[in-house]
This record gives structure tokens, C-alpha cells and sequence, in this order.
């Protein structure tokens, strides 16, 4: 045993940083892409229209990226598990109530306000940028590696909750989902993301001995050596090329996401085997993220992986367009899922890349604020009145597609690191 915790000493902590990060993204992620199991039986029990269902998932979004501006802010001002357990603790409440909720209000309160607000004190805002704080050389990795977390958390959660939502109710899979949040959550976020940076322990990024002591004061409120302020970011072309690939991908992400399982039922394909699709994007989304990750530390610039991704992303949803057969939809979920795990590593690697570590946290809180508030909140909404108005899902498919298109060229359009960010 004392071999063991020599051992264990030995590690650098950022790793066990990376451990905490995957393993909180694993609940928060799988609660996230879950929803899209529940949309079905709330429109057969209450006939509600596919508008206002997915509305809830808007709001949800919006609410997220609004808190994620603040979250970020607060944690390059102090410890991560904080933030993260406020975070567990809201989104658990939001699942409770989600699980009584009989109007279309009630639905917005608890899974679009309490879910959203909670989801960003411990979604990928917090959790990546806590990463990033640790690593330089490896950071890629890193953030690959704790992003992974959100495919395993998609691959596990949607086929749990379809299982429980088709044999128990919708309100009990709400109710399951949060209780799994509420347990698991308090205790990773306290034992794993107790520390802010490697500067704390005396340490630079990557575990590097360094000659100062700790840079951070009691109670986990860093001592900041130089002055933290996003005007310098905002003021850059780079930053808004950045917001704009990104606000263009999660609109598509979260149509996707929220419509596909639906999709996938209304062209005869049985709803375990259609939710078992969001599964298999789970996984290929993990291997993807370590693949986007680990290239991003290997090439000369980081958007070639960002490209890349959103290519990917942009073949998957022409084989969505045609999928009438679960091999189909599942060959959708293998090109879509490995592309789709470009988004979590390589942009929060590009916003330290140009702008630096220190203000990894506010810079990633407000490009999330952008891309989730205002692409992620439409994504659903035009899903959803697209199939009001046409009857079918299909050309949703098609336009977001033709966006990601566009997109992995835009990305490359990025120049290298001012030297004010040196």
C-alpha cells in the first residue's frame, strides 16, 4: 500500500485534473444528448408541438451559455470544485422537477433554466479550461483525453434512459438521470478539482519543477501575476472567425442531437435501435476527441484538425439524409460521431494557443456564450419548425451539412498568435 501512494504522489496532479474533467463530463454530457429520448413520449402524452418541446432544449442552451460567461470568469479566479458542485447541485434539482413537470412552463423552468444554469458550472467550459491550466506540451492530449467524457457519457446515458423512459415512463427517466448526477457528481468534483493551476503547487504546466512558490491564496482565489481581461481577445479578428465556425457547428449539433432519434422513429426504425445510434456517436465521438486531440499536438496548427472535424461532421449528416435502415443511421453515427469529437479539444486548444492559458477559462466561457447561447438555442427551433412546416426532417440534414461545408474552409482562414498574447 505505501509503494501505492508513493506512486500516486509521483503523478502530476494535472492528470488527476484530466480523470475529474472526463468523469463529470460523462453525467453532465449524458444528461445533455439524453433529451432527445424523452421528446417522443412528452408529445404522445400531451400532443404538445414539436415547437414547443423543443424549445425547452433552446432555452436550455441559452441559459447555459449566459452562466457559462460567469463560470468561466470564476474559474480562472478560483477552484474548479466550487463551481463544479453548484453546478451538480442545480441541474439535479432541474431533473426533479423536469420529472413532475405537466406544462409547457414548467418544462422551460426546470430543464431549460435549472439544467442549463447548472449544466454550465459543470459542463465543458469549466472542466476544459480547467485542463488547459495544467498542460502546455501535452495539452492537446490532455483536453482529448477529459473530452472523452462527453462520448462515453452520450454512450451510456441515452441507452440507459431509453431503457428506462420505455419501461418505466419519462418521468422516471428524468428522476434517474438526476439522482446518478446528483451522486456521482458531489464526489468527483471534491476529490479531483480541489486545485487551480500547477503554479499553486510550486510546479509550471506539464508537471516542470519551477524555481517560484505557489502563485494562489488560501481558500483557492488566485493571486493573479498579471491582469485578466478579455478586451484584448475581443478586439481580434481571430476570436470572431473562432465564434462564428462554432456558432455554425452547434446550431447543427444540437438539430442533430435533439431530432435525430425522432427522425430515426419516424422512418420505421425501432426507438431502443434509433436511441442506440446516439450510443455508438458516444464512442466514436470519445475516439475522435483523442484523435483530434493528440493530431492538435502534432501539427503545425491546430485548425487543420478543426477542419478536418467539421468535414467529417458534413459527410455524416449526407448519410443522415438517407438513413431508412439502422445500418445506415449507424454509419451516420460512425462518420458523424468521429468528427463531432473535433469540437470539445481543438477549440479551447486554439483559444490558448492564441491568447494564452491564464485567461483560458473567460476567453472559452464567452466563445461558448456566442456559439451555444445564440447557434445551439436556433439548432432545435429551426429542426423543429422545419418539420412543422414541411412534415419532414430531411432538409434540415441538408442545410446543415452545406454549413459545416463551409465552415472547415472558413477555420483555416486563422493566423498564427499575435505577439501581444506572447
Amino acid at each position: 500500500m505505501g509503494k501505492i501512494l508513493v506512486k500516486a504522489r509521483k503523478i502530476f496532479w494535472g492528470w488527476y485534473v484530466v480523470f475529474g474533467a472526463f468523469a463529470i463530463m460523462v453525467i453532465t454530457y449524458g444528461v445533455r444528448y439524453s433529451f432527445g429520448v424523452f421528446v417522443k413520449p412528452m408529445f404522445a402524452e400531451y400532443n404538445w408541438p414539436m415547437t414547443i418541446i423543443q424549445l425547452a432544449a433552446s432555452i436550455n442552451l441559452i441559459v447555459y451559455a449566459c452562466t457559462s460567461v460567469w463560470t468561466g470568469w470564476l474559474l480562472d479566479r478560483m477552484a474548479p470544485k466550487w463551481v463544479m458542485t453548484a453546478g451538480v447541485f442545480i441541474t439535479t434539482l432541474g431533473l426533479v422537477l423536469a420529472s413532475n413537470v405537466k406544462t409547457p412552463a414548467g418544462l422551460y423552468l426546470s430543464y431549460g433554466v435549472l439544467v442549463g444554469c447548472g449544466s454550465a458550472g459543470c459542463g465543458a467550459v469549466v472542466s476544459t479550461a480547467a485542463v488547459g491550466k495544467w498542460f502546455h506540451r501535452y495539452r492537446g492530449l490532455a483536453i482529448g483525453i477529459s473530452t472523452m467524457g462527453i462520448g462515453v457519457g452520450t454512450m451510456l446515458m441515452a441507452p440507459f434512459a431509453g431503457y428506462i423512459v420505455k419501461n418505466f415512463g419519462w418521468r422516471n427517466g428524468f428522476l434517474s438521470i438526476g439522482m446518478i448526477m446528483l451522486a456521482v457528481g458531489i464526489i468527483i468534483s471534491q476529490v479531483f478539482m480541489g486545485k487551480t493551476s500547477p503554479e499553486q503547487m510550486g510546479l509550471l504546466p506539464d508537471g516542470e519543477k519551477s524555481n517560484k512558490g505557489p502563485t494562489q491564496a488560501p481558500g483557492g482565489v488566485i493571486r493573479a501575476r498579471e491582469k485578466i481581461s478579455l478586451k484584448p481577445v475581443i478586439k481580434t479578428l481571430q476570436f470572431w472567425i473562432m465564434v462564428f465556425c462554432n456558432v455554425c457547428a452547434v446550431m447543427t449539433v444540437m438539430m442533430t442531437f435533439n431530432l435525430q432519434i425522432a427522425y430515426a422513429i419516424h422512418n420505421g426504425i425501432d426507438a431502443l435501435k434509433a436511441a442506440a445510434a446516439v450510443g455508438v456517436i458516444g464512442i466514436t465521438g470519445s475516439c475522435g476527441k483523442f484523435f483530434f486531440g493528440w493530431l492538435s499536438d502534432r501539427i503545425r496548427d491546430a485548425k487543420y484538425s478543426a477542419a478536418l472535424g467539421f468535414f467529417l461532421m458534413s459527410i455524416g449528416l449526407f448519410v443522415l439524409y438517407h438513413a431508412r435502415t439502422v445500418g445506415v443511421l449507424y454509419g451516420f453515427a460512425l462518420i458523424y460521431g468521429f468528427g463531432y469529437g473535433s469540437l470539445a479539444p481543438v477549440m479551447p486548444y486554439l483559444l490558448s494557443d492564441r491568447f494564452g492559458r491564464h485567461i483560458l477559462g473567460a476567453a472559452y466561457g464567452l466563445l461558448i456564450f456566442f456559439a451555444t447561447g445564440l447557434g445551439g438555442s436556433i439548432g432545435p427551433i429551426l429542426g423543429g419548425l422545419i418539420f412543422d412546416k414541411t412534415g419532414s426532417y430531411r432538409p434540415g440534414w441538408l442545410i446543415s451539412a452545406a454549413i459545416l461545408l463551409g465552415i472547415s474552409f472558413v477555420i483555416l482562414t486563422l493566423k498564427p498568435r499575435s505577439k501581444r498574447f506572447l
